[in-house]
């Protein structure tokens, strides 16, 4: 059976120095050492080691196959987001990604399709990066963050971009970066524990509540990590919607669960009875296989959570392919 995989995290070895070039340690670097262990560095200090399986695209390949699945959406790391950047500083970066990530598109087509990044502190730039990305690099949309900055993602500053993604049919993954309290909670890995859900969480309610996704109801959006705290919680954020609509229901009235059938989910949420839950809340057709690869908090035997559900084989099938394919707009044969 097809299995694609539409969260697989995907970075070049080597990028632009951007903190050298601009006098900005901000900006993320690769250093390879020589003990043969590659870190990126971040604001001067350590931020994360990772593998060639990060960038070889062969590696990647052989690695998938253990596991039966043949396809990676591939999309860039979030602390390449750089949304706190010059605008056009952050473009010169999302442009090198962008082009790594459709050259491997484009030189293993059967096992990757691509979403790229754009620099979102300029709508204008964000605009102009995506139609590249989708018109000249073959890419079926682009990653965001959960917020930009100061803006959640009802900002109106954002909603050119949103409305530019609907009308060229581009697939959105959301996902959780610059995680809220994190100054506060250093300990425990907490950002990535307590703060990336509910990250998601933010992100898809000023979506709904906002009025974005009412707007643009052909928006095609994919939450990631099974859309954090969001789909859990969604039984408070409604009866917040119906207990104070005078706080809630500001600028969308319509019933925030009624967005459950018009938005996707990737299904790592580290819990066969979390994704249980989710299937039962949101639907098979809005949820996909996805892992978070290669990274140590993902699914480290991808495709296993939804295998371990005992589904029958068309909702298996639903799970592994069709409903990515649909939101990345692509045949099966694509792959074939």
């Amino acid at each position: 059976m097809l299995k694609i995989d539409t969260h697989a995290h995907f970075l070049p070895r080597d990028w632009p120095d951007l903190a050298a070039k601009y006098g900005d340690l901000r900006f993320p670097v690769i250093h390879h050492g020589d003990d043969g262990r590659h870190r990126i560095y971040k604001d001067g200090k350590f931020f994360r080691e990772i593998w060639p399986k990060t960038w070889d695209p062969e590696e990647r390949i052989a690695d998938y196959a253990r596991f039966g699945v043949q396809v990676q959406v591939i999309s860039t790391v979030p602390v390449m987001f750089s949304y706190w950047a010059r605008p056009h500083h952050a473009l010169e970066l999302h442009q090198a990604l962008n082009d790594h990530t459709a050259a491997a598109c484009r030189d293993y087509p059967r096992h990757y399709a691509g979403i790229g990044t754009v620099p979102l502190q300029s709508s204008r730039l964000a605009v102009q990066e995506l139609e590249r990305c989708m018109d000249q690099l073959g890419l079926q949309g682009v990653q965001i963050g959960s917020h930009v900055n100061d803006w959640n993602l009802d900002a109106p500053e954002l909603f050119e971009f949103f409305q530019a993604a609907s009308e060229l049919g581009a697939a959105l993954l959301v996902h959780p970066w610059d995680m809220m309290g994190a100054a506060s909670m250093p300990k425990y890995w907490l950002p990535w524990l307590v703060g990336m859900p509910a990250e998601q969480s933010r992100a898809a309610c000023c979506l709904i509540f906002g009025g974005v996704l009412e707007r643009l109801p052909q928006l095609k959006v994919c939450f990631a990590h099974g859309g954090g705290s969001f789909p859990y919680t969604i039984g408070r954020i409604e009866h917040g919607f119906h207990m104070r609509p005078d706080l809630v229901a500001t600028d969308n009235p319509r019933n925030p669960r009624e967005y459950l059938g018009r938005v996707y989910f990737d299904s790592w949420v580290a819990d066969p009875r979390a994704l249980r839950y989710l299937l039962d809340t949101v639907g098979h057709e809005r949820v996909m296989l996805g892992t978070d690869y290669p990274f140590p908090l993902g699914e480290q035997e991808p495709g296993a959570g939804i295998a371990a559900l005992g589904l029958d084989e068309a909702r298996q099938a639903r799970l592994y392919h069709g409903t990515a394919l649909e939101w990345l707009g692509l045949p099966a044969s694509r792959f074939a």
